[in-house]
């Protein structure tokens, strides 16, 4: 019910404390995406993007973080581009939080706040990123890792202390804040609330020009909205697929292998009786005898344990040797000396006083070679044939390190090549609805967009049972579409931008009708347009909450009459500039909320995050003044311009 205030806590005010506990590369090196960017070509670690407080700000710090937030977004939209995030103002944000987070540390250092090398050690050896397998710090991992990602040790350690000081600083400010219940109860009160009012849909194309635009009107609106056009990267792949069919000759187990496997494991196939258990622990001889006396009187074992307050165990088959490593050799002992179906003499171990109930015996006879032969041999058919596999992969990759080509290594297993069209690192058909890339290669899709052209692979596709070998033919960057390519798409966003300006003024017409007591009939019949009919909405906080929780399309409107007054009308834009809203409050009905009801209380603990928020928001804006800051346009745009790849 509270959604709409946790919703508040993940805007950008209540990211604030984000700043506190996570810092931009360490968070990227727990997640293994910082971007490869060592190289900075022409702008270097010399030209500074901004100064804070003193300190300067180098443009490789600014396009390693643009880099590193451009794979985060990748992650949930592959083909998301470098141009296409930058045209969202990306860079500008990027540069803000280096900027707060420098100021933070420079006011840190002025008032004897800081971090030391041992605390950034700490926060270094917890990061997933630098373990080896044994889930501790290595020195070897950690090296490799920002070799590996293009990133200095010095910017790393930077980046940490700015986050741990900035960790001491904000949250102090934030912490413990609360509001008066009074207040509290007023939002409960809205927590339970319902609301209804009347929403009139004004559509983009019902307002569109009826002359068809000029090639003259299409050419300059292209022109001023080339962004918009922006085609994904593209790329044309080669591959040929195989299986374990691809090795041809595998010799047979010979008989001296399959006496050599028996022999190296005879204790397997040994004699072995194994016996299925049920037990009760207690933890004195004379409380195992009387449990003992009580199932010999005709209780089970679970019974009497159960009004004893105590539980039986049921365990899995166990062999006399594992059981007395497990136990005890004294447990092992009774429980194989016992019948099956029947409790055995009570025994000692480190735990206590074991009740056993034999319950399944099973005696495995012991197996001769001849007995296991066909076993064994499919056993070290199966392995030479997955040796002769491994050994067919590295000499793949041999060939291609050698300068071999893919149509040669194809050749050489008896593989046709396919060719893909173009398709964007998702896996789609480029301008193909609906089309993808074969199921058997969408495995090498991450490697493929990160590959150079005619520098062919090897890869695995399904565990154990499928191959590839594939290339990069050609590479499409990504780039304004030619206006030849998409006339009819740039056309019909000009039409729709057109329509989408009428829609608006119509909206505003009727708004400014409706404030001045119209009706509205009377408004929607002045439009001059047959619009769709007036829908009437109702919904409470709750069902608005539900909604939100399980991931279901709230319609903007809805969203928008939970922040407007009584009676009040507004104007909204549609998304993507489809048309406009106009919405209508008629009516809001307060829940009424009791004095004692936990509404109040999770209300004045939520708010009392969100003032915290503002407050280490006033804080870091305070310290951000305090400190002071310049910024290099020039430094900066030439940062955007390399990420783009313009110089």
């Amino acid at each position: 019910m509270l959604h709409f205030l946790r919703k508040i806590l993940h805007s950008k005010v209540g990211a604030i404390i984000g700043i506190a506990f996570l810092v931009m590369i360490a968070l990227a090196f727990a997640s293994g995406d910082v971007a490869n960017n060592a190289g900075f070509g022409g702008v270097g670690g010399g030209d500074q993007v901004a100064r804070v407080g003193g300190e300067p700000i180098d443009a490789a710090m600014l396009s390693q973080s643009a880099t590193a937030g451009l794979e985060r977004v990748k992650q949930d939209q592959p083909t998301m581009s470098m141009r296409a995030f930058l045209s969202t103002g990306a860079l500008n944000d990027i540069l803000d939080d280096i900027i707060d987070r420098t100021a933070i540390a420079v006011f840190g250092k002025e008032h004897g706040i800081v971090a030391g090398d041992r605390l950034i050690d700490s926060e270094i050896a917890s990061l997933g990123a630098f373990q080896g397998p044994d889930g501790k710090f290595s020195e070897t991992a950690y090296r490799q890792a920002i070799q590996q990602r293009g990133i200095s040790e010095s910017l790393l350690r930077t980046d940490l202390q700015q986050g741990l000081v900035a960790r001491q600083i904000l949250v102090p400010a934030s912490f413990g804040a609360t509001l008066p219940r009074s207040m509290a109860a007023r939002y409960a009160g809205l927590l339970e609330e319902r609301r209804e009012g009347s929403v009139v849909v004004l559509p983009s194309l019902l307002f569109a020009p009826e002359d068809k635009p000029t090639d003259k009107q299409i050419a300059a609106y292209y022109k001023a909205n080339t962004d918009d056009f922006i085609r994904p990267e593209r790329r044309i792949l080669r591959y040929a697929t195989f299986g374990q069919d691809a090795v041809k000759t595998v010799p047979a187990p010979t008989d001296a292998e399959i006496a050599a496997r028996y022999n190296a494991n005879k204790a397997q196939y040994q004699a072995v009786q194994k016996r299925r258990i049920t037990q009760v622990i207690v933890p004195t001889e004379p409380a195992a005898k009387a449990i003992a006396d009580e199932v010999a009187g005709g209780k089970s074992l679970e019974t009497a344990a159960r009004e004893k307050g105590l539980s039986a165990a049921d365990l899995e088959f166990f062999a006399k040797p594992d059981l007395a490593a497990q136990f005890s050799p004294a447990v092992a002992d009774a429980a194989f000396a016992a019948a099956q179906g029947k409790l055995a003499t009570p025994a000692k171990s480190a735990l206590g006083w074991h009740l056993i109930r034999v319950d399944e015996i099973d005696d495995r006879p012991a197996r001769s070679l001849d007995d296991v032969r066909a076993e064994l041999s499919g056993q070290i058919a199966t392995e030479k044939k997955r040796a002769a596999l491994t050994d067919l992969l590295a000499r793949l990759e041999d060939q291609f390190d050698d300068g071999a080509n893919l149509a040669e290594a194809a050749k050489s297993l008896g593989l046709k090549v396919e060719t893909t069209e173009p398709v964007t690192a998702d896996g789609a058909v480029y301008r193909k609805e609906g089309e993808t890339v074969p199921e058997t290669i969408k495995p090498v899709l991450q490697t493929a967009f990160a590959m150079e052209p005619q520098e062919p692979q090897v890869a695995e596709t399904e565990r154990g049972k499928t191959f590839a070998i594939f290339d990069v033919q050609e590479i499409f960057p990504s780039a304004p579409a030619p206006l030849a390519e998409i006339k009819e798409d740039v056309t019909r966003a000009y039409t729709i931008e057109k329509g989408y300006a009428a829609a608006k003024e119509a909206a505003v017409k009727m708004q400014a009708a409706l404030r001045k007591g119209a009706t509205l009939e009377k408004a929607i019949a002045d439009a001059g347009r047959r619009l769709p009919p007036v829908q009437r909405v109702g919904m409470s906080r709750p069902d608005l909450a539900r909604m939100q929780q399980q991931g279901g399309q709230i319609p903007p409107p809805v969203q928008l009459m939970f922040s407007m007054a009584k009676g009040s009308i507004k104007v909204q834009a549609a998304p993507n500039d489809r048309g406009w809203f106009l919405v209508v409050l008629d009516e809001i009905k307060p829940a009424e909320v009791k004095k004692d009801s936990p509404l109040i209380a999770t209300a004045q603990r939520e708010l009392g995050q969100i003032a915290g928020n503002e407050y280490a928001g006033a804080l870091r804006t305070a310290i951000r003044e305090d400190v002071g800051s310049t910024r290099n346009e020039t430094a900066i745009r030439a940062v955007r311009d390399q990420l783009l790849g313009n110089n």
